[in-house]
């Protein structure tokens, strides 16, 4: 397949939320949504960053704060947008996140960094989201997972305990977790007889600011000061790693799983990704879901 940008459809009179859109895969998502006629908010924790980002898209856009390391700022964002926007939500991207902190770090509610961040506060988000969601004629959500996810196992269901705390098995079992709810949110929506689809994505190896960030492994200094040059250097761009995750914001079939190609899934066109076996175990997937609403305190209602 050679799908790019230049193969994304008419996307007037939709909305979009893209979280962590101010850089990045983010980023590169939410101006090429907007460019093909869709309103797009950038959720995200640092709002000037975002302000600035959205000064450089064409299209309509809006900036609304969201620290996803939070279920309050989660709640006060989804109220917020409950209360003020009267539009069905046409697609939601849940693309931000941090990724492997060298030493165990703790959200606000006192769950792992990762943990909270790139999946517990996104399967909040949905929830919280859902009846936005449900009034849009067919409404899409998005997990962006990882190659990382390989990394991940049985071990997800724990939730990266500091007493076992590994940076980059942690970080693996948040990507697996984004994926296993994806597919087990597919799952129930078929089988409510929704038109809700669910998809995830991944962006191969890209040169974002995800390894530089102060809230991962750029905690480490030398890394954050020189991540800008060498990962430009050895990684694929921006980009082509945000064409998988347009493409699933799209066009991509329900609970499918999309991503870059060649070179082990690094880069290369858009095609099928290769899930782990844990990402297809749809036993583990629902023992994951029950789990996941308990602690981020939200229900389902399909």
């Amino acid at each position: 397949m050679s799908w790019t940008e230049k193969n994304l459809p008419d996307l007037s009179g939709s909305t979009v939320i893209v979280t962590g859109a101010n850089s990045g895969i983010g980023f590169h998502t939410a101006r090429h949504l907007a460019g093909h006629g869709a309103h797009v908010v950038l959720a995200c924790r640092n709002t000037d960053a975002a302000r600035e980002a959205a000064g450089k898209i064409d299209g309509s856009t809006e900036v609304a704060e969201l620290d996803l390391a939070s279920l309050e700022s989660v709640r006060r964002f989804a109220e917020h947008y409950d209360r003020s926007v009267d539009r069905p939500v046409d697609v939601l991207v849940n693309n931000a996140g941090v990724m492997t902190p060298p030493r165990y770090r703790e959200t606000v509610d006192g769950f792992e960094l990762q943990w909270g961040t790139n999946h517990l506060g996104h399967v909040a988000l949905t929830a919280l989201l859902l009846p936005r969601l449900l009034a849009a004629p067919s409404a899409r959500v998005v997990a962006v997972g990882s190659v990382a996810h390989h990394a991940g196992n049985e071990s997800v269901l724990a939730g990266n305990p500091e007493a076992t705390y590994r940076p980059n098995e942690a970080y693996g079992n948040t990507k697996l977790a984004n994926i296993l709810f994806a597919r087990e949110l597919q799952r129930r929506a078929s089988a409510a007889g929704s038109t809700l689809t669910a998809t995830a994505a991944h962006p191969g190896v890209s040169a974002t600011g995800l390894f530089g960030s102060r809230d991962g492994l750029g905690a480490i200094a030398p890394i954050r000061w020189t991540a800008p040059l060498w990962t430009r250097v050895v990684f694929q761009s921006a980009l082509n790693g945000a064409r998988p995750v347009m493409y699933a914001a799209t066009e991509a079939a329900p609970g499918s799983y999309s991503g870059n190609t060649w070179m082990g899934e690094w880069r290369g066109p858009v095609g099928p990704a290769k899930l782990s076996r844990w990402a297809k175990d749809d036993a583990l997937a629902a023992r994951l879901w029950e789990l996941s609403l308990e602690q981020a305190g939200v229900t389902f209602d399909l």
